[in-house]
């Protein structure tokens, strides 16, 4: 491609990220594409190689509008096939309607390179339903739209009626009823499947011992456990709280936060400390403490 034919390119494919008047105090963007990758570094993207001459414009012009938002999109095309047939138009549409709700260009890379199906995503019936649903259900006000799909960029590839609202029903009726901190801090629990991975979560600290009613006391002070992969996470720990640490499950349900803590880097190397210290621990002293309260703990002879 040519110095003259890029540049024209490049032009085609500025897109202005003037803010809204609804979002007051956001900071001024810039107002192209272009302050990002070099087009030099676009010609040696593996899809610009000898062996892929015969790419079409169309997908080269993608292939630089994705680079040039930061967006690696050798990756973006492979795990969103159907990049390769939308236009550019049509992604361009996208990126506006995403600015005109607060998003700013420099929290691309982030989003698309998370969920690059967000780039071929219906804006009517895709993503418009998943800002009513922040601002209805949830009660984000617009001006923190940002705030929410940065901390959740999948929110934007999730359908509202299948996934959304289904999510959110079953965790209120549960007992999680601070939406605020659901919508800021918690927002992965509602693009977790209800059947697939927040039940499970449940039936297995049902499984070991736990009432139905305490494991939901748990995870509603915990909620990061139902984040926790059941065979890379629960198994293991809980195996060596029982076997190894002999604990009772009493101090799991005083401190859910066990499953949160390392069990190569932190479980197992402070228990070793603590038996052949002789001292009795806790197991929030335990774990909670910095490496320098540990040892503290540890020649005060325990708990404080």
């Amino acid at each position: 491609m040519s110095a003259a034919a890029a540049t024209a390119l490049q032009s085609s494919l500025r897109i202005s990220s003037q803010k809204p008047s609804s979002s007051p105090g956001s900071s001024q963007q810039p107002n192209s594409l272009s302050a990002a990758k070099p087009k030099s570094l676009l010609h040696k993207h593996p899809l610009y190689s000898s062996t892929h001459q015969n790419l079409s414009l169309q997908i080269k012009e993608k292939i630089l509008c994705l680079e040039i938002m930061g967006i690696d999109s050798g990756k973006a095309l492979s795990l969103n096939p159907s990049l390769h047939t939308t236009s550019l138009h049509s992604i361009h549409s996208i990126i506006s309607f995403l600015q005109s709700k607060g998003i700013h260009q420099k929290d691309f890379p982030r989003i698309f390179g998370m969920c690059p199906k967000i780039l071929t995503s219906n804006i009517k019936t895709d993503l418009n339903p998943v800002f009513s649903f922040l601002s209805q259900d949830l009660h984000v006000p617009e001006n923190n739209y940002r705030k929410v799909i940065n901390k959740c960029p999948r929110l934007l590839a999730s359908s509202v009626r299948d996934q959304l609202k289904p999510a959110l029903f079953y965790l209120q009726r549960l007992g999680f009823k601070d939406l605020e901190a659901l919508a800021y801090q918690d927002p992965v629990l509602l693009v977790s499947s209800v059947e697939h991975t927040l039940i499970p979560k449940l039936k297995f600290l049902e499984s070991i011992g736990f009432s139905t009613k305490e494991a939901t006391s748990m995870v509603l002070r915990c909620p990061g456990l139902f984040t926790f992969s059941i065979e890379n996470n629960y198994k293991p720990k809980f195996e060596y709280f029982n076997e190894e640490m002999k604990g009772e499950l009493e101090e799991l349900k005083e401190f859910p936060q066990f499953f949160a803590f390392s069990l190569e880097k932190r479980i197992k190397p402070r228990h070793i400390e603590v038996m052949q210290s002789g001292v009795k621990l806790g197991l929030a002293n335990m774990l909670r403490s910095t490496d320098d309260g540990f040892k503290e703990l540890l020649r005060e002879g325990g708990n404080r």
